[in-house]
């Protein structure tokens, strides 16, 4: 039996950062992702890395770098998924957190998929139970 298990999660003010982990993973090569689920919505699908450590994100999580010389044409996410296969474990680092980032968030992987991860719930079959993300404004 498969049980992920997610952790760091907690209450921070607006413009704060947190970083999340999750444990249990079965393999590092398969696709993992983190989702989140703010409360009467659906769970939303925001980060994913496969088996190359390539990872992508939803587009709520980018925003323009305004210290770029050209800024308009700088994206570049306020969230960053990695992985350490040696721990098996998957992280999340969240930067500039928003009020709307308040959720639930979950970790997930699933042996049929290494590259092309899903971004999709259905995409994943093993998950954690979540863990409590507060932005306070």
């Amino acid at each position: 039996q498969v049980q992920l298990a997610e952790s760091g999660g907690g209450s921070v003010q607006a413009g704060g950062s947190l970083r999340l982990s999750c444990a249990g993973l079965i393999d590092s090569s398969y696709c993992m992702a983190w989702f989140r689920q703010a409360p009467g919505k659906q769970r939303e699908w925001f980060a994913a890395i496969d088996r190359d450590g390539d990872a992508t994100y939803a587009r709520f999580v980018k925003e323009r770098d305004e210290t770029a010389l050209y800024a308009a044409q700088v994206v570049k996410a306020r969230f960053t998924i990695s992985k350490d296969s040696s721990r098996m474990a998957l992280y999340l680092e969240m930067n500039k957190l928003k009020p709307e980032d308040t959720a639930v968030y979950y970790c997930a992987t699933d042996p049929d998929w290494t590259a092309g991860c899903p971004t999709f719930p259905e995409g994943y079959r093993y998950w954690g139970l979540g863990t409590q993300v507060t932005v306070s404004s």
